[in-house]
């Protein structure tokens, strides 16, 4: 964590005079938590600069598709922008740790999991000019069908929303159908019959308004995956050092702040799914006996193909 407080970064940039306009483009809706704290953030730098920074959010991507926020940045189109992290799984296996299943499944599993993780997403994103700012999880990931699912059995032939690879993979070894739906994208998936399960966190399911088109979810805390938000390095180095430090120091702020939104998201999010009328129920000992055995078997396979900085990125987690 960068030792820069706000208050002394918004006192360094009192004297601002020069303006600069940044777009950030975000993948999910204004309602999204991550969303509202990027908001916030922007307000932070925005205040710390006295306007010398302006950043304005395109939510919900308006600006960029999701899947092409991570290149823009890197080609400059934009100076900084959100994405979910385990989405860059395919040009390393470290970016998708925090989606393996059952391998960090609490808050404080998720803090001990990213403290070794990023250094090694650090380094990587670093090769291709890009710097993180901050790193904010999902509340836990849950499961939405229409019944209730009381092995893993139950779960085969169904089409299943995937949103990386490592989903496409758990949804494979459920002998399920893996379909790529975007968040934004998710009821339509539902209503036309695209896709008849998901796993995705509560808060994605209040904000898709899950009991549409689902009757049951089982909060089976299969991972914590996490969206990050980077900004291009060279962009970032041209800024003066006192515009830096603020930035830096409301990164550091929304970090903070994102985490104790999404641990506050997981019990209200949960609450309003059944105060809609989705039926919520703890997994059976047979469906986590089985959902166990799909993550054993994933991490087996992330091992064999792993590099050696992520499979030490491992290391250094479970050796906490």
């Amino acid at each position: 964590m960068r030792k820069i407080t706000f208050a002394a970064a918004a006192m360094a940039c009192a004297t601002m005079v020069h303006a600069e306009g940044w777009d950030m483009p975000t993948p999910y809706g204004d309602s999204t938590f991550h969303t509202q704290n990027i908001m916030q953030f922007a307000d932070d730098v925005r205040a710390a600069t006295d306007g010398g920074l302006d950043i304005t959010i395109h939510s919900a991507g308006s600006l960029i598709p999701h899947a092409e926020i991570k290149n823009a940045v890197r080609s400059r189109q934009v100076p900084l922008g959100e994405f979910f992290l385990s989405r860059l799984s395919n040009e390393d296996l470290a970016y998708g740790l925090d989606s393996q299943p059952f391998v960090a499944t609490s808050y404080d599993d998720a803090r001990a999991l990213w403290e070794a993780q990023e250094p090694v997403v650090t380094e990587l994103l670093a090769e291709q000019g890009l710097m993180p700012l901050f790193s904010v999880p999902w509340p836990a990931q849950g499961l939405y069908t229409n019944g209730e699912i009381a092995t893993v059995e139950d779960l085969n032939g169904l089409r299943f929303r995937a949103y990386n690879a490592a989903l496409e993979e758990f949804a494979t070894l459920a002998g399920a159908a893996p379909v790529q739906v975007e968040a934004s994208d998710i009821p339509q998936a539902f209503t036309t019959g695209q896709v008849a399960a998901m796993i995705t966190s509560p808060s994605t399911g209040v904000n898709s308004t899950a009991w549409d088109f689902v009757s049951h979810y089982s909060p089976i805390n299969a991972w914590v995956p996490k969206n990050i938000v980077v900004v291009n390095k060279r962009v970032f180095d041209r800024l003066d050092a006192d515009v830096q430090a603020a930035v830096l120091a409301a990164a550091d702020t929304a970090e903070a702040r994102g985490w104790e939104m999404s641990a506050a998201e997981a019990d209200a999010k949960t609450a309003e799914l059944a105060a809609n009328g989705i039926t919520v129920y703890e997994p059976s000992p047979a469906l986590v006996e089985g959902l166990q055995g799909i993550g054993a078997k994933m991490l087996e396979n992330w091992n064999a193909n792993a590099s050696d900085a992520a499979k030490a990125a491992l290391a250094d987690y479970s050796s906490k």
